[in-house]
């Protein structure tokens, strides 16, 4: 049984319900103050479940500073540029820009880890990457209006900082891979990755600066949705992306993860009441056979 696949497959499925969940909290608070709100929870959630357990022992010396600096690219400069793209181009376009990580991941895990793929592996990357893109480059139609299609600022701007963050992304990975199959507890990986990001995001935000200051008053109503979207994507979906790189290659886990745009398609359509244009569910089919030549041994 494919475990560590189907593993970075709950993670996209987490982060495309996030993609969702996160719209109005976020445009509320800021990119800053939205994701600094979330990651303080989830690592505090995270930090109980560490102690009770007794886990927080296997975090040695050895792994603690890749974890640290996995933690610092992957999530606090990830993800902070991820929620800085989904508010200027909503859900769809950021999800398209952010499932580069995968080729970007593939790259990386084979000129620096020496990671060999098989040839239907290979083949299984190309076409659940090329699906993912023809899922969200034809996932709409010329008649939907729905504000998260609206462009916020220059178009290229938002692009660029997708990029960016799908970067982010790919080094955050390459960095843990190596930790994780050593056998490292992922919730402990997690809490520490979150907690590192958490207290970047705090110390910028208490910068006299307009730009990085919240938007919008922490309501109990944002609160209990930006905390919502923390434990999905942060506790769950962050922790099977971990376990899925403890025992998967780099390039295929990254690439099972960035299905979230397909993913999204059809829980779009139940919030829109929008249905997607038939290049988006071509594109979904495109990635179900990628992933079946992934699974294939």
């Amino acid at each position: 049984m494919p475990t560590y696949e189907l593993a970075a497959v709950g993670a996209a499925t987490c982060w495309a319900l996030t993609g969702l969940l996160s719209a109005r909290p976020a445009g509320h608070l800021g990119a800053l103050a939205f994701n600094r709100t979330r990651q303080l929870f989830v690592a505090f959630l995270l930090g109980l479940y560490v102690l009770a357990s007794g886990t927080w022992r296997e975090l040695q010396t050895e792994v603690l500073w890749l974890l640290f600096l996995s933690g610092f690219i992957g999530i606090f400069i990830g993800d902070t540029l991820l929620f800085t793209c989904l508010n200027r181009l909503g859900p769809r376009r950021s999800g398209i820009l952010f499932a580069l990580n995968a080729p970007m991941a593939a790259l990386l895990g084979w000129l620096v880890l020496g990671e060999q793929l098989s040839g239907a592996a290979v083949v299984g990357i190309a076409l659940t990457l090329c699906g993912v893109l023809l899922a969200i480059l034809f996932g709409k139609r010329k008649a939907q209006l729905h504000e998260w299609e609206t462009v916020k600022g220059p178009l290229w701007l938002g692009v660029l900082v997708g990029i960016l963050a799908a970067l982010s992304q790919a080094v955050g990975s390459l960095i843990a891979r190596p930790v994780m199959a050593s056998g490292v507890d992922p919730v402990a990986a997690s809490m520490l990755r979150v907690a590192v990001a958490a207290l970047c995001l705090t110390a910028l935000t208490q910068l006299p600066i307009a730009a990085v200051r919240p938007k919008g008053p922490l309501t109990k109503s944002v609160f209990l949705q930006t905390a919502m979207t923390g434990i999905i994507a942060l506790a769950f979906g962050m922790t099977l992306l971990l376990f899925a790189l403890s025992g998967g290659k780099v390039g295929i886990v990254s690439t099972l993860s960035a299905t979230t745009p397909v993913i999204i398609l059809p829980m779009l359509w139940l919030k829109t009441r929008e249905v997607p244009a038939p290049g988006a569910w071509a594109g979904a089919a495109l990635v179900v056979a990628g992933m079946a030549l992934i699974f294939w041994k």
